[in-house]
C-alpha cells in the first residue's frame, strides 16, 4: 500500500503538467489557422483597430493632436477613445509593429482564458468534483473493503482541490479561493481536507487530466464566437475589458482593491460604465450590500483619476475629447452599418424620422435598463454574481449607442451563467444553442436576404435576420433575468439534494463581504 501511495505522489506532478501542456497544445493548434489568416492579412486591412491606438499613442509621443488623425488609406479611421487610452497605448508605439500584432493577438487570448476560467468556473470546478462524486458512490457501495474506497475518495479530493487551485491561479484569485470554489461544487458538507494520497491511481489521473482538458475546449469553442473572431480579426480591446469587469465582480479574493479594475475599464472606454450603475444598484436598496458600495467608491474613485490624470499630461487632448470629438457619433463609423447591432443602431436600420428614431430609442433604453439591472441585481443578491456580470454586460451592448459586434464578447460570459455547473442537461442544451447562433454569421445572412429583392420576404425577414445579435441580446436578457431563476428552481425540485456550487450560489464573491 505505501509502494501504491509513494507511486501516486511521485507522478502527479508530471500528470498536471503533462495535462496543462497537452492541453496548451490543442488551443495553440486549434486557433492557429485564425490568427494565421487574420496577421498574414493585407498590410492596410490587418488589425485595423490596434493600428488606431498604436497610432493614438505615437500621436502623444511626438505631440501631435490626438483627435485630429486619422489611420492611413483606406481605413482612415480616428481615434475614438478617452485620452487615458492614448496615454496606455504609448508602448505599443514604441514597438515595431509587427511586434505590436503579435504581443497584442496573445493579450487577446490571455484575457480571453481568465474570461473562460472565471465564467465557467462552476463547471471547471464540477469537472474535478465529479470524481469526487463518483469515488464517494463507490465508498458507498463498497463491499470490497472500506479502505480502497477511502482511498479512491481521497485521490478524487486531492484532484479536485488542485483543478480549482488551478482556476484560481488561471483567474488571478488566491489559491485558497479555488479549493473553496472546489468545495461547493461538490455540494457535500466540505472538501476532502484530509485526503488520503491516491491509492488507486485512476481517479487521480482523471481528476488531472479533465481540468486542463475541458478549459482547453471551452477556449476553443470560444474563440469561434463571431465576437471574439473579431476580436482577432480588427485586434480589438473589448475582451480585455470583459476580463477587467469579470475579476472585479467575481473573484473571491483579489489581491486588488475590488472596484479598480472596472474603473480602469470605464476610463479606458466609456461603455463599462454601466458597472457603475450596476454597483450602485447592488450597494441600494432592501438587501443590498454594503461591500458593494465600497467597490463603487474604488472604482468610481479610479476612473475620475485616470480622466482626470490626460488634464495633468495631454490638456488640450483631453479638452479636445470631452467637449468635442465625444459629441460626434459619427467618429465611431457609420451608425446605420449592419456591425452597429445596438438598439439604436437597429432602429436607425428603420429609416424613420430622426425624431421618432431618437425618442423610441430613448423609450426601449429606459425600459430595457430597468428590467436589465433589476434582473442583475437580483442575481447577484440570490448569489449567482456571474449571472449578473453577463447581464450587465448585455446592457453595455444594447444601451450604447453603438455597439459593433466585437462589443459582444461577453457572450463568453452568457453562455458561461447558462451552462452553470454543467448538472443540468437543459440548461447544456441552451448554452450549446447560444453558442452555435454566435457562431454563425447571422447578421450577414440578413444582408444578403435584403440583396435578394424578394418582395415582403426581403425588407421583413432581411431586416429582422440583420439584426440578428442585437435581437438576440435582447433575447439573451431575457434568459438570463426570467427562464434561467424557473430552470434552476424546476432543476433542483426534480434532483433533491443537488445544488448549483453549494446552496444555489455560483462561484464568487461571498454574500457577507470579500471573505468567506
Amino acid at each position: 500500500m505505501r509502494t501504491g501511495e509513494t507511486t501516486a505522489i511521485r507522478q502527479s506532478p508530471w500528470v498536471r503538467w503533462s495535462s496543462y501542456l497537452l492541453a496548451l497544445l490543442l488551443v495553440a493548434v486549434a486557433v492557429a489557422p485564425l490568427v494565421l489568416h487574420w496577421l498574414g492579412n493585407v498590410d492596410d486591412q490587418r488589425l485595423v483597430d490596434l493600428d488606431v491606438y498604436r497610432t493614438g499613442g505615437e500621436a502623444v509621443l511626438q505631440g501631435r493632436p490626438v483627435y485630429d488623425f486619422v489611420t492611413p488609406a483606406p481605413q482612415l479611421l480616428p481615434f475614438t477613445y478617452p485620452p487615458v487610452a492614448a496615454l496606455l497605448a504609448t508602448p505599443l508605439a514604441a514597438i515595431s509593429w509587427p511586434t505590436a500584432q503579435w504581443a497584442w493577438t496573445a493579450l487577446i487570448f490571455l484575457t480571453l482564458a481568465v474570461t473562460v476560467a472565471l465564467s465557467f468556473r462552476a463547471v471547471l470546478d464540477g469537472g474535478a468534483a465529479s470524481s469526487a462524486r463518483k469515488a464517494s458512490s463507490a465508498r458507498k457501495a463498497g463491499s470490497a473493503g472500506s479502505i480502497a474506497s477511502a482511498g479512491a475518495a481521497g485521490a478524487a479530493g486531492a484532484a479536485g482541490a488542485a483543478g480549482a487551485a488551478g482556476a484560481a491561479r488561471a483567474t488571478g484569485s488566491a489559491g485558497s479561493a479555488g479549493s473553496a470554489g472546489s468545495a461547493d461544487a461538490v455540494g457535500t458538507d466540505g472538501p476532502a481536507r484530509a485526503a488520503v494520497p491516491g491509492a488507486v491511481g485512476g481517479w487521480h489521473a482523471v481528476g488531472r487530466f479533465r481540468w486542463p482538458l475541458l478549459f482547453a475546449a471551452l477556449m476553443i469553442g470560444c474563440t469561434y464566437l463571431m465576437p471574439i473572431r473579431d476580436q482577432v480579426r480588427f485586434g480589438q480591446v473589448d475582451i480585455l475589458l470583459v476580463a477587467l469587469c469579470l475579476a472585479d465582480c467575481t473573484v473571491r479574493r483579489p489581491v486588488w482593491p475590488r472596484g479598480m479594475l472596472i474603473g480602469l475599464a470605464v476610463a479606458v472606454k466609456l461603455t463599462p460604465g454601466v458597472f457603475l450603475v450596476y454597483l450602485l444598484v447592488t450597494a441600494l436598496g432592501p438587501g443590498g450590500r454594503r461591500e458593494q458600495r465600497e467597490t463603487f467608491l474604488t472604482a468610481a474613485l479610479t476612473a475620475a483619476l485616470l480622466t482626470l490624470l490626460p488634464f495633468l499630461v495631454i490638456p488640450s487632448d483631453a479638452t479636445d475629447f470631452w467637449f468635442r470629438a465625444l459629441l460626434d457619433p459619427e467618429r465611431l463609423g457609420a451608425n446605420a452599418a449592419t456591425t452597429n447591432q445596438s438598439m439604436r443602431g437597429m432602429l436607425i436600420r428603420l429609416y424613420l424620422p430622426d425624431a421618432l428614431t431618437t425618442l423610441l430609442w430613448i423609450a426601449l433604453v429606459a425600459v430595457v435598463a430597468w428590467y436589465g439591472f433589476r434582473y442583475a441585481r437580483r442575481a447577484l443578491l440570490d448569489g449567482h454574481p456571474v449571472t449578473g456580470a453577463a447581464l450587465v454586460g448585455l446592457m453595455a451592448v444594447l444601451l450604447s449607442p453603438v455597439a459593433w459586434i466585437h462589443h459582444l464578447a461577453w457572450v463568453v460570459v452568457v453562455i458561461g451563467a447558462l451552462a452553470g455547473d454543467g448538472r443540468d442537461p437543459v440548461r447544456i442544451r441552451v448554452a450549446a444553442g447560444v453558442w452555435l447562433y454566435y457562431v454563425l454569421p447571422v447578421p450577414w445572412w440578413g444582408v444578403t436576404i435584403k440583396a435578394a429583392e424578394i418582395p415582403v420576404l426581403s425588407p421583413v425577414l432581411g431586416k429582422i435576420v440583420q439584426n440578428g445579435f442585437g435581437l438576440g441580446a435582447l433575447a439573451l436578457v431575457w434568459l438570463l433575468g426570467v427562464w434561467l431563476p424557473r430552470r434552476r428552481e424546476a432543476f433542483r425540485a426534480v434532483t433533491p439534494g443537488v445544488h448549483e456550487n453549494g446552496p444555489a450560489r455560483e462561484a464568487g464573491p461571498p454574500p457577507g463581504g470579500t471573505t468567506p
